[in-house]
C-alpha cells in the first residue's frame, strides 16, 4: 500500500492537474499501442505562461518596451518549464521506476508465495481433521509441503528487506522529502524602458539552505545533474549509446550533451566532457534546440 500510494502522490506532486494527467496517460497508452516510443509531455504551467508571454510580446513588436520585456520573461519561463520536464524524467527513472519494479516483481512474488502457503495450510488442516479417513502419509506430505512454502515465503520477505532495491527506494524517498518540497519564489524587479531583466528562482527546502537559479537554470538536486548550462543548445541522453563506428560519440543515460549541429534527420553532432562526435537523434531528449 505504501509503495502504490507514494508513487501516486509523487506523480500528483510533479503533475498537479488531474485532467492533464489522465489525458497524458491515455495518449501514452495509445503511443505504446502504435509502437511509438514517446508521447507528448506534461504541459508545464511555466511553459504555457512562457509561450503566452512570447506570443503577445511578438504581437506588440520590438518598438514596445513591454513587448520586449514579455519576450524576455517568456523565454525565462520556457527554460524553467524545460527544467521541470527534465526533473519529471529524472524522478520517474530514479524514483518511480525502482518503486514500480519493487511492486511488480518483489512484492508480487512474496504475495504469490504467501497465497501458495495459505493454500497448503488449508489442505493440511483439512486432511488433519479427517484423521483416520486419510492416510498418515498424506497428512505428513501435506505438512511437509506447508513447511516448504512457509520457508520460501519467509526467505523471500527476508531477501526483500535485505535487498539493495528497498534500500535504494528508502534513500530516494528521504532525498525526495528534502529536495522536492521547495517553496518557489520568483523575483522579477520592475522593468524600465531599457527592458533589462533579472530572474531568480529560490528553492528553500528545510533544513537545507536556499538555492538560487540564474537564467541558465543550473539546478543542484539529487535528481537533476546538469553538466551543461541551459543557455546553449543541449540535450539529455535517454539511453546508453556505445559507439560502433569511428567519429561516433558515446554516452550514458542521463548525460547532458552540448549540441553543435544537426547532420540530418537521424544524427546530431555534439560534445561531452571534451569529446565530440555523432550520435542518433532518437537516443536523446532535446532540452535547448539548435537555432534555425
Amino acid at each position: 500500500r505504501a509503495v502504490l500510494d507514494i508513487m501516486t502522490k509523487t506523480t500528483e506532486y510533479l503533475q498537479p492537474n488531474p485532467a492533464s494527467r489522465a489525458k497524458l496517460s491515455m495518449i501514452n497508452t495509445m503511443s505504446k499501442i502504435r509502437g511509438q516510443e514517446k508521447g507528448p509531455g506534461y504541459p508545464q504551467t511555466e511553459s504555457l505562461l512562457g509561450d503566452a508571454m512570447q506570443r503577445y510580446g511578438r504581437d506588440l513588436g520590438e518598438e514596445s518596451s513591454f513587448g520586449l520585456a514579455l519576450m524576455d520573461v517568456g523565454e525565462a519561463m520556457r527554460e524553467l518549464g524545460e527544467v521541470k520536464d527534465a526533473l519529471d524524467m529524472e524522478v520517474k527513472q530514479n524514483f518511480i521506476d525502482p518503486l514500480q519494479n519493487l511492486h511488480d516483481k518483489d512484492v508480487k512474488e512474496i504475495q504469490h508465495h504467501l497465497k501458495k502457503m495459505e493454500g497448503r495450510r488449508l489442505d493440511f488442516d483439512y486432511k488433519k481433521k479427517r484423521h483416520g479417513k486419510v492416510m498418515e502419509e498424506e497428512i505428513r506430505q501435506a505438512l511437509e509441503k506447508f513447511h516448504e512454502s512457509k520457508e520460501i515465503a519467509e526467505q523471500s520477505m527476508f531477501n526483500l528487506l535485505e535487498s539493495d532495491s528497498l534500500s535504494l527506494s528508502l534513500s530516494l524517498s528521504l532525498s525526495l522529502s528534502l529536495s522536492l518540497s521547495p517553496s518557489l519564489t520568483f523575483s522579477l524587479p520592475s522593468l524600465p524602458l531599457s527592458h533589462s531583466l533579472s530572474l531568480s528562482l529560490t528553492l528553500s527546502p528545510s533544513p537545507s539552505p536556499s538555492l538560487s537559479l540564474s537564467l541558465s537554470l543550473s539546478l543542484s538536486s539529487p535528481f537533476l545533474s546538469l553538466s551543461a548550462p541551459l543557455d546553449q543548445p543541449c540535450c539529455r541522453a535517454l539511453y546508453d549509446f556505445e559507439p560502433e563506428n569511428e567519429g561516433e560519440l558515446g554516452f550514458k543515460e542521463g548525460d547532458i550533451i552540448t549540441l553543435t549541429s544537426q547532420i540530418d534527420d537521424n544524427w546530431y553532432e555534439g560534445m561531452i566532457l571534451g569529446q565530440s562526435g555523432f550520435f542518433p537523434v532518437n537516443y536523446v531528449d532535446i532540452l535547448v534546440p539548435l537555432p534555425h
